[in-house]
């Protein structure tokens, strides 16, 4: 494969170069792989070769002391590499197997914990939260904190009918793969933003604030001052405003945040494998559960509720919306003891593919 020079910026760069040599090696090679057991992974060459895999939980937003700790272990087990999984995972790949086990020896000294693979949890995929986005309704670390600490036997040895994927996304724009995870937390507001008059001509373009509205309920607004004066500023329609932030993204003078009105919403049956049944979306279980840090305990036991239930009752390799189709969702709600309300009804004008458009209910006996 010849190098072809880079002639622009725009995009990743291209994957190979992150490779390790072993990998690059063999790569096209691979005869198949297994799970030796939770978060141990081997793939095999049709050369031969073998590379061992153990993987290891991890935060998303980590500490130059901890990217130090996992360099020395690199250094001194895997030739100085390891590889960040796009679930903030943390793998180590050795190609020698005498370094297995005392590779396990000192990740487990060190407090690090192996697992992750397979027909069971794995890390939460979260945005930023109240640690560093500007639009969040919930925190993001703190709840992925709380949930796993409930969820933490899953990851290391529990075993589900088949891998499931939890995601979180602190607000509608949903930069946390909410939309196709099998369980999905999601930050919602519930109030209109508020506006600062009497700052908003000096920190917005209020043409630019307008357009960034997607149901078009912003509109221009002369807002008289203590001196009686007319100061340009903005109105919102809050029967069009879906609470999505895209204004405060734009105007800072249009803050969000409510502490009551913000909370999590959980959605669940989403996924984004081909396997056996084509991708799906997420559907909504429930529609909002207080925001209670610092432990979020509604959130809690509630994401513990649907989890043990699909586990009782999913057949070997079904995901957790193979199982919804399956049983009815009248029975998923029956099962897990979640409230149905108007808001799981769609109502959305252009959702037509997703709407169930007869009249049939199906339960299980």
């Amino acid at each position: 494969m010849s190098e072809q020079k880079r002639i622009t910026d725009i995009g990743p760069p291209k994957y190979d170069i992150a490779w390790t040599p072993f990998i690059k090696e063999n790569y096209g090679k691979w005869l198949y792989h297994e799970e030796l057991a939770p978060g141990e992974l081997l793939h095999v060459s049709e050369t031969g070769a073998k590379l061992w895999t153990i993987r290891i939980a991890h935060t998303r937003i980590m500490s130059t002391l901890a990217i130090r700790d996992l360099a020395a272990i690199a250094d001194e087990f895997c030739d100085g590499m390891l590889r960040f999984t796009t679930r903030n995972n943390v793998e180590f790949m050795v190609s020698d197997e005498s370094k297995i086990q005392p590779l396990k020896d000192k990740l487990k000294a060190d407090g690090f914990v192996i697992g992750g693979t397979g027909p069971g949890i794995t890390n939460i995929v979260h945005t930023q939260g109240w640690i560093h986005c500007h639009t969040p309704a919930i925190d993001a670390s703190g709840i992925v904190k709380a949930v796993m600490d409930e969820l933490f036997e899953y990851f290391t040895e529990k075993r589900l009918p088949n891998k499931l994927r939890i995601s979180l996304a602190c607000c509608l724009n949903m930069c946390g793969a909410v939309h196709c995870s099998d369980v999905s937390i999601l930050g919602v507001h519930r109030k209109p933003p508020l506006i600062e008059h009497d700052r908003l001509i000096n920190v917005c373009e209020i043409p630019t604030t307008i357009a960034s509205c997607p149901t078009a309920a912003i509109r221009p607004y002369n807002f008289e001052d203590e001196a009686g004066e007319k100061v340009k500023s903005v109105q919102v329609n809050n029967e069009r405003c879906m609470f999505c932030g895209n204004c405060y993204t734009m105007c800072p003078a249009m803050p969000l945040a409510d502490p009551e009105g913000d909370g999590v919403a959980l959605w669940v049956g989403g996924k984004i494998s081909n396997a056996r049944s084509m991708p799906k979306f997420s559907k909504l279980a429930i529609p909002f559960l207080p925001n209670n840090p610092p432990r979020w305990p509604e959130v809690v036991d509630e994401v513990k509720n649907i989890v043990e239930v699909y586990a009782a009752g999913a057949r070997p390799y079904e995901r957790m919306g193979e199982w919804i189709d399956r049983i009815g969702w009248e029975e998923f709600f029956s099962l897990t003891g979640i409230e149905f309300t108007h808001f799981h009804i769609d109502d959305y004008r252009f959702a037509m593919t997703t709407w169930r458009s007869t009249t049939q209910f199906k339960f299980t006996e």
